[in-house]
């Protein structure tokens, strides 16, 4: 589902831990914003330091490569939430009841098998760099103004953590549906029809949150 989705929430457990969650997802993505904002004035006074001074921002290449994780990573927890990565709408969309659950839970659980190797594979990317006895604890740096990497390289495992919390919670609220029948369970986007979903891309819009 590419657009907004409706996610129920109550006072139940599980609608509080996705609350809790949610709101460390909206966090990381408000600093994925914030570093895309950043980039673009960067780009602007590197631009001009070098049309009116004949001098860019030393290093403006390194600084980009280092904000590319906050960027590309930082807010795939929350659009998953949200509903919002790019899936089978045409397939899943036209299920109902147990089977759209089954059809669920059968795709989060390959997305959490490949998420935790993902985050065992780049936590120990991150240790390769990560060195207390080097300068700034770093066994890498940038090419050009020597940025440690460590930071960059920190960021993809933590991200993908707060992903496989959601996928755990999402496959926990799958599989609860799918063995007692729920319609409409909390904690996880639902499918909604055409009006009611360009009813809340306008809200978003227009910046209003009924969430």
């Amino acid at each position: 589902m590419a657009g907004a989705s409706l996610v129920l929430s109550d006072d139940s457990l599980v609608s509080r831990l996705d609350q809790a969650l949610l709101w460390l997802e909206r966090k990381m993505a408000l600093v994925s914003g914030l570093a895309v904002f950043s980039l673009m004035i960067l780009a602007v006074i590197s631009v001009g330091g070098r049309n009116f001074f004949s001098q860019p921002i030393p290093g403006y290449v390194d600084w980009i490569e280092q904000a590319m994780p906050l960027i590309a990573i930082m807010g795939i927890s929350y659009t998953q939430r949200e509903g919002g990565h790019i899936r089978m709408d045409l397939l899943v969309g036209n299920l109902r009841g147990r089977p759209m659950w089954a059809a669920e839970f059968i795709t989060t659980l390959a997305i959490l098998i490949l998420m935790v190797l993902l985050v065992w594979g780049s936590w120990a990317h991150f240790q390769r760099s990560f060195d207390f006895g080097e300068p700034w604890w770093s066994r890498d740096s940038s090419m050009d103004i020597r940025l440690p990497l460590w930071p960059a390289k920190l960021v993809v495992p933590v991200a993908f953590f707060v992903i496989c919390l959601r996928l755990a919670l999402q496959l926990f609220v799958y599989g609860r549906a799918l063995l007692t029948g729920q319609d409409q369970p909390v904690g996880v986007p639902l499918h909604a029809d055409a009006a009611t979903q360009a009813a809340m891309e306008a809200a978003q819009v227009s910046g209003r949150d009924d969430d």
